[in-house]
């Protein structure tokens, strides 16, 4: 990728996830104060305040942007807020990095809070038949039941065991202890996992993520301004990927499937094509990456990122869990800060803690779980109706 296109992460900031049980505009500013003092900026220097929505919290969560930008002090900033579910740290991420390369701004504050409801996540109010995830959960098929179905698909599959799920729990679970921000602190056996209750067949209570109250923010900018303050070599954004699935359309002509190949007409899966156009964007490819940050929802869900990241071939994801290179220490860590599993889900601020774990990484700063020599991460979400997110930084 040219230069051009790139930005740099001055400053990142994160409040502690938990279930705290208070305003997701007091953790937004904890972390946004905690990213601009680290990226050595003054608040009226940002000009672009980005945020990701939250949409159980009311108007103020619509409108998360303009929400943070009042709770830091009026300055004149501009303001924006993007929705995308579990995706909206990096919608939100996208729209301040074309502010900064369309030369409208040169530093810019993304921010992401959540404060959760006990139990699993619903739909917001109101009908949206044409929308797949509000028709999932309206025929009963929540969050641990729809990758209950993934997890099916992997064993069916590829031959994958409750075992093997249980392994990416205990590996996170070891990662996750050496992170200060992290909810969960607690080391697991691949048995304790397996004694835990039956959620969703074959997933259980181990295996899938709790909801969360957590806020994450980055500061960044140009690399002219980050060059200005005596940060040349900050970690840069050097690609961030948003495309939804593709299909093939009736305004296409299709071939005869009953002479040519099917694979002509194979929908593409957007978890697949996220990150292969952010590797294009970037300008390399999988064996360039150092570590991953990938939307552990559930343990089986991680195995299906590791392939769709290309880490691996199709089908391997588990014997390349099983060798040990997953884990800090191996060939390609995956979730060194603990992942959704240490920390639960704080929807609009996940995407911007991967980003937040892979700079303090890159920075040589994640101390006890430092991946040794990390220069590339990437991460993945998958959000609703279609959106997803794959972000890279390079130092």
């Amino acid at each position: 990728m040219s230069a051009a296109r790139e930005i740099a992460i001055l400053g990142v900031g994160m409040h502690p996830w938990g279930k705290w049980g208070r305003n997701f505009v007091e953790y937004g500013v904890a972390a946004a104060r905690a990213a601009i003092a680290d990226a050595g900026v003054l608040w009226r220097d940002i000009r672009f305040v980005s945020g990701a929505a939250t949409i159980r919290n009311g108007y103020p969560g619509q409108v998360a942007g303009a929400t943070f930008a009042q709770a830091l002090g009026w300055q004149g900033a501009e303001v924006n807020t993007s929705y995308a579910a579990c995706a909206s740290g990096s919608q939100a991420l996208a729209a301040a990095r074309a502010k900064i390369l369309a030369g409208e701004c040169e530093v810019a504050l993304v921010i992401g809070a959540d404060t959760t409801p006990k139990g699993f996540l619903r739909p917001a109010p109101g009908e949206r038949p044409d929308d797949p995830d509000w028709v999932r959960f309206r025929l009963g098929i929540t969050n641990p039941t729809y990758f209950a179905l993934y997890a099916r698909r992997r064993m069916a599959l590829y031959g994958d065991t409750p075992q093997d799920f249980a392994l990416v729990k205990v590996k996170n679970a070891e990662h996750g202890l050496e992170n200060p921000y992290a909810r969960y602190k607690k080391r697991f056996t691949i048995e304790e996992v397996l004694a835990s209750p039956m959620v969703a067949d074959p997933l259980r209570l181990m295996d899938v993520c709790a909801t969360s109250d957590g806020a994450a923010a980055l500061v960044v900018s140009s690399l002219g301004y980050a060059e200005r303050i005596g940060k040349a070599k900050a970690p840069r954004i050097v690609a961030i990927s948003t495309v939804t699935p593709s299909f093939p359309s009736e305004l296409v002509e299709m071939p005869d499937i009953a002479t040519d190949s099917a694979v002509a007409c194979a929908p593409q899966s957007f978890r697949a094509a996220l990150p292969k156009k952010a590797y294009e964007e970037a300008g390399i490819g999988p064996e360039d990456v150092s570590l991953a940050e990938v939307y552990d929802l559930s343990t089986a869900l991680e195995l299906d990122w590791i392939e769709d990241l290309q880490l691996c071939a199709r089908g391997e994801a588990s014997a390349l869990l099983r060798s040990g290179a997953t884990r800090i220490g191996g060939r390609i860590p995956v979730n060194p800060s603990g992942g959704l599993a240490c920390f639960g889900e704080a929807v609009p601020a996940q995407a911007l803690a991967q980003v937040c774990e892979l700079t303090w990484q890159l920075r040589g700063q994640a101390g006890a779980r430092q991946v040794a020599n990390a220069k590339v991460g990437i991460t993945a979400n998958q959000g609703l109706f279609g959106h997803g997110s794959s972000v890279i930084v390079k130092r």
